[in-house]
């Protein structure tokens, strides 16, 4: 299936093979992704590639400094019919939602997304509304330091299971890109939301030894010595991120590989605070943290 998946994603994006194989691996691990770079990068083609693979019903938010959390949650409006308010439903009613520069939005506006993505309902007057199933927000934003922005809280930035960078294309991947001259191509989506639900239920049979699980507990309290640590949160979507690595690999057991494959997109934007402006930073720390654990 990865193969399948790189080679499609690879008619619109060019030279990404690594991101898109941990954005599915996200996916699978039932977690949500944030890709943070600068403007023009590709990051909103990213998420609409993963989109059209998925073959999953989308709603695309725009985020503004004027977006209000009624604009992405939805209204209760009083029905003259039924003589009662009505409750009409936003654009996080989708099983995948694309947040286009998500800290171009207010806190307030931000905060609309922690119990949707945690808990995969929201609450409105007194009421919990279930999110649909599978439920996938893949968020973009700028970096940090862009005029116009606000920073994710670190409660938000622990809810996305990953965080990747695009980085600049190669010379040859850039050449590709311009003899592309904007042409999108048709891609063959690999599978349906039933069979969406069915692997991530997959994913989480995928076997870890007890040498696997020391190894993710080592990492946590090795990234405890930094002044900000990895949650217990991050430490279980270590695990669940390995197990689908080791799924499209076609293994029924996670190994130390698998962890180490996943562990810098899934550590670091969780070792870094709002203030430290260094996209980098975090990446670099993640490493460290690599390098100073053994391995089982």
């Amino acid at each position: 299936m990865i193969k399948r998946f790189l080679t499609e994603s690879a008619k619109v994006i060019i030279g990404k093979e690594e991101q898109f194989h941990l954005a599915l691996a996200c996916l699978l691990a039932g977690g949500h992704l944030l890709l943070e770079d600068e403007p023009g990068m590709g990051k909103t083609s990213f998420a609409k590639t993963m989109a059209s693979l998925l073959q999953m019903p989308f709603s695309r938010i725009q985020f503004t400094s004027d977006l209000l959390p009624a604009d992405i949650i939805g209204v209760s409006i009083f029905d003259r019919d039924q003589q009662s308010f009505v409750f009409q439903p936003g654009p996080l009613f989708s099983k995948l939602i694309l947040g286009d520069e998500l800290n171009r939005a207010s806190p307030k506006t931000q905060s609309a997304f922690l119990q949707a993505m945690e808990e995969h309902s929201v609450s409105i007057e007194g009421k919990t509304y279930p999110l649909e199933k599978p439920f996938f927000f893949i968020a973009t934003q700028n970096p940090r330091r862009s005029i116009g922005t606000f920073p994710l809280p670190e409660s938000q930035l622990d809810r996305f299971l990953m965080k990747l960078e695009l980085g600049y294309p190669s010379r040859e991947a850039e050449r590709k890109i311009l003899q592309q001259n904007g042409k999108v191509e048709v891609l063959t989506p690999l599978f349906d939301v039933e069979e969406l639900i069915s692997i991530q239920s997959q994913v989480r049979k995928i076997h870890a030894s007890e040498a696997i699980l020391t190894y993710i507990v080592n990492l946590a309290q090795e990234s405890r010595h930094l002044p900000h640590g990895i949650s217990p949160r991050a430490s279980l979507g270590l695990l669940h991120a390995a197990q689908a690595v080791a799924w499209l690999d076609g293994r029924n057991y996670v190994s130390p590989e698998d962890i180490q494959f996943v562990a810098v997109p899934v550590m670091g934007h969780r070792l870094v605070s709002g203030d430290e402006l260094n996209p980098k930073l975090g990446r670099e720390r993640a490493r460290d943290v690599l390098s100073k654990t053994r391995v089982p």
